[in-house]
């Protein structure tokens, strides 16, 4: 007779959704791999060391992504819901100290903070946290608290807006209004799916659509963006070769110039010399040039496997928060991924957002990976 383990949350484990682990694990690798492209000419150049990018990346970010991610697989989800208001609390006091003298100001962005040898971006540790916090909060069983903030105005809908609009702030004069939209969507998919009125979903999507057109129409760099956009098919000499139509042009060309089967592994023309940020905001325009349609349509696929099986982990969870966390942090990844190829495409105005698990970039990668172990911890006790 076989005797069942109960933890003292009460419920039964079993392994974990071994596809969802599978399809990560080969993300991550097929990202370091396009990394290793990616970056070659540009460590070459700087640091007279090909793969130095590479080796940055897994001693900042995969280590310390593993770390996180065997955390979340082995560290029961229910703990992180116990603690959800101390890790939101330590993200925001992260966001302010990003204007102090411990911050580092870069390309005239507020984004990151210095602890002697080690850098990283508070904005990315808030993806994480906030998802935690609000599913925490609108899956509490208080009496009748979890139905109230769902559905009364005063108890769920206002502190909902208060919280989301601190959050928002922080990001926003960092400045980082891509990361913003991607917290605030995120947010508002699990406010959505725990149950809220449909009028407070539509009244927070109006009211995030206007404050960001108004943001944008009244910041010069946020504008010109924006307009660019609708103008991405001017001619080159109504474009100087400093703007935002220069860039969207030049990584429409590598996509471009990647055909079906793309122009080989390496050999990219245009990853150093003409695209902005190769290694971390445009660098599915460098896989579409050396691997072609063939090699981006592969990655997409990827990226839909994972996220459709993380949804499907979220579906089959029994518990509130469980679900709502799942569905947040699948919502971050697959919004992300979303807005770097559609703006690197040409489909979404020109913004700088990494590519999730295949951009270098200790902080995402680490988070990423940890959101992951999260999702697979609660496989366990679907």
């Amino acid at each position: 007779m076989m005797l069942k383990k109960f933890n003292k949350f009460g419920k039964t484990g079993h392994h974990p959704d071994y596809i969802f682990l599978l399809t990560l694990l080969i993300l991550v690798i097929f990202g370091l791999i396009i990394l290793t492209s990616a970056s070659s000419d540009l460590g070459k150049i700087k640091f007279n060391d090909t793969y130095y990018y590479v080796k940055h990346q897994i001693v900042y970010g995969l280590s310390l992504g593993l770390i996180g991610f065997l955390l979340g697989i082995f560290f029961h989800y229910r703990h992180f819901q116990k603690i959800a208001a101390v890790l939101l609390l330590v993200s925001l006091i992260l966001l302010v100290l990003v204007f102090t003298p411990l911050g580092y100001r870069h390309a005239g962005a507020n984004r990151w903070l210095n602890f002697g040898p080690f850098s990283f971006q508070p904005a990315e540790i808030l993806k994480f946290t906030f998802v935690i916090y609000i599913s925490a909060w609108l899956a509490s069983k208080r009496g009748e608290g979890v139905l109230l903030r769902q559905k009364n105005f005063w108890a769920g809908y206002l502190p909902f807006l208060i919280i989301s609009g601190i959050v928002a702030f922080l990001i926003f004069i960092q400045p980082s209004t891509t990361t913003v939209f991607i917290i605030m969507t995120s947010a508002i998919l699990i406010y959505f799916i725990s149950g809220a009125r449909l009028s407070y979903v539509l009244g927070t999507i109006a009211l995030t659509v206007l404050t960001l057109a108004l943001l944008i129409y009244f910041t010069p760099y946020r504008f010109e963006r924006f307009a660019n956009y609708w103008n991405r098919f001017a001619q080159t000499e109504q474009v100087n070769n400093q703007n935002q139509g220069y860039h969207l042009n030049q990584a429409l060309i590598a996509i471009g110039s990647g055909g079906l089967t793309g122009v080989g592994f390496g050999k990219s023309t245009t990853k150093f010399k003409y695209l902005p940020e190769p290694i971390g905001d445009s660098i599915f325009a460098v896989l579409a040039e050396e691997l072609g349609f063939i090699g981006a349509i592969v990655l997409l696929g990827i990226f839909i496997i994972l996220f459709l099986r993380g949804f499907q982990i979220a579906k089959k969870s029994r518990d509130q928060f469980a679900k709502l966390t799942t569905i947040g942090f699948i919502s971050v990844m697959a919004i992300q991924t979303f807005i770097h190829i559609g703006a690197i495409s040409g489909v979404l105005p020109l913004t700088g957002v990494p590519l999730p698990f295949i951009s270098y970039g200790g902080t995402s990668l680490a988070i990423f990976l940890t959101m992951a172990g999260v999702i697979g911890n609660i496989s366990k006790y679907t």
